[in-house]
């Protein structure tokens, strides 16, 4: 079983709590966002390309300060007023974040790759984990050796070995196929069931946002809460 890090929200307040949040490039992107994440709870972000979902992403998890609003973290406060020390342990061991891109490190095997976060945050590896995730036979090969997809499921394993308490996803099963994407997102929603976690995903998979408790659209710089189901 998979035990999330020791919490830093002692209350029954949100995992994640965002004010008022604006961000602007060459334009406006989003202004006067509000979003509250509990435990246990899971949303979707839909959009189209360039409409800010993962610039959003990267606003609520330590990345990048928005321009305008706060963010507050399992139980912190405005983490961007955190000196960068503490940001950057807040990154480590209560946040993980799956990116698009894998990110992860080539001149290693897959295994040592793991053994990266297992090592940062003090947390073992967990075996049945990857067994489930169907790569526990191809630990031992170079990162340019296996698919992208089991690239992906790597990635995703290796958020998972941290035991954080909220991720972030951006296209997280965008290299798999309808059956293991499915697998793997209901391992994703065990974990957060079993660790009273939380979890923003970027995506543009309708069916993707449908496993989720919530869908949210961000369109003409709003984001905007849809109470239905969206049909595909």
């Amino acid at each position: 079983m998979l035990d999330s890090n020791s919490s830093t929200n002692h209350t029954n307040s949100p995992l994640i709590e965002a004010h008022n949040l604006s961000h602007s490039f060459e334009n406006l992107l989003y202004k006067d966002i509000n979003l509250n994440i509990n435990a246990k709870e899971s949303i979707a972000i839909l959009g189209v390309s360039g409409s800010g979902k993962s610039t959003l992403i990267n606003n609520l998890s330590t990345l990048l300060p928005p321009l305008e609003g706060k963010v507050n973290l399992n139980g912190v406060s405005d983490i961007y007023s955190l000196s960068d020390d503490k940001l950057i342990g807040m990154r480590k061991n209560e946040i993980g974040i799956i990116f698009q891109s894998h990110y992860l490190f080539r001149g290693f095997s897959a295994y040592e790759n793991l053994q990266v976060a297992s090592i940062l945050t003090n947390q073992n590896i967990d075996m049945d984990l990857l067994q489930d995730f169907g790569i526990s036979h191809i630990l031992k090969q170079q990162i340019g050796e296996i698919s992208g997809g089991q690239q992906q499921r790597l990635s995703i394993a290796r958020v998972l070995t941290k035991k954080p308490k909220i991720i972030f996803a951006d296209e997280p099963t965008g290299n798999l196929d309808i059956d293991t994407t499915n697998k793997v997102m209901k391992i994703i929603f065990d974990y957060i069931d079993k660790n009273s976690a939380c979890m923003v995903i970027a995506t543009h998979n309708i069916e993707l946002a449908q496993m989720c408790n919530k869908i949210f659209y961000l369109k003409d710089c709003t984001l905007k809460e849809y109470s239905k189901k969206i049909s595909s």
